[in-house]
């Protein structure tokens, strides 16, 4: 049984500023931390080993300071790691960060098949949700996302069962391996790290591949070459200044307060009159 979980350090957003002349986010003396969607899906990855055994390889793609990302993820108990890290790949977008991890996972599956590559749903810093459905794309995986529980996984019969959460239920779904899983928050809780996966974690070769390594050949798809996406701004949201209002109710009807509150809502906004009825 062969995991891939792909993860990214990212910076801590509880200490995150932006600069308020240029508008862009201030990272000097912000601390990185693993991206906390990310770590839900390697605790999957790690179960699925403690269950059926094999190997759980991590993967992140930055700068090399994102060793650190990898070496806390070996501590939890992964068994090998690759940074990819190049200066081609600097100002990557959603699409170039994708092409490259799929070029990647290319690699490590032509080392030892691939059976189930995990993201988490997104991440904290971007929020988009993307990677993981591109990186499946791209290897032309089965993809399942946003999956709350792994109900069962059969590595002969080369298949596997999970619910997933859809708006209004879950969803039960079978498919085939290899397949891509993105997990969603609060499926499970990450293990601590034992002593002798800290001490491994601490003195473990952590591979570094480049542009070549990772066999990429077309330099116009990653970093800004192959990053069509552009932000054009990124600003605090002004605090509001307006309270909530709480609305009460005397022996189950709502008082002349409430529904004049009420009222003011539908006036502010129209359709949840419809949606209020509707749901009548």
């Amino acid at each position: 049984m062969h995991s891939v979980v792909c993860i990214k350090q990212v910076p801590d957003s509880a200490q995150i500023r932006v600069h308020p002349v240029t508008n862009t986010i201030m990272r000097q003396g912000v601390p990185a931390i693993i991206n906390p969607y990310d770590l839900f899906a390697l605790e999957e990855a790690l179960r699925l080993k403690d269950r059926f055994g094999g190997q759980v390889t991590v993967l992140t793609m930055g700068p090399p300071q994102a060793e650190a990302a990898l070496r806390k993820a070996l501590s939890f108990g992964a068994t090998d790691a690759v940074l990819l890290t190049d200066k081609a790949f600097a100002g990557a977008d959603t699409l170039a960060t994708s092409y490259a991890l799929a070029a990647a996972l290319r690699q490590l599956d032509e080392r030892l098949p691939v059976d189930v590559v995990f993201t988490g749903k997104q991440t904290i810093d971007g929020d988009t949700a993307q990677v993981g459905p591109g990186i499946a794309k791209r290897l032309d995986l089965q993809l399942l996302t946003y999956v709350s529980r792994i109900v069962e996984l059969d590595p002969e019969g080369r298949s596997i069962i999970v619910e997933r959460r859809a708006e209004g239920g879950v969803q039960v779904l079978k498919t085939a391996l290899p397949c891509l899983v993105t997990m969603l928050e609060g499926t499970n809780e990450i293990r601590f790290g034992t002593l002798p996966d800290m001490l491994r974690a601490a003195r473990a070769p952590v591979e570094q591949w480049d542009r070549a390594a990772a066999g990429i050949v077309d330099a116009t798809k990653i970093g800004l070459k192959g990053s069509p996406t552009v932000v054009s701004k990124v600003f605090t949201p002004t605090p509001r200044a307006e309270r909530a209002q709480l609305v009460e109710a005397a022996d189950g009807h709502l008082t002349a307060g409430a529904v004049e509150l009420i009222a003011r809502m539908v006036a502010r906004l129209p359709a949840l009159e419809d949606e209020l009825a509707r749901r009548a």
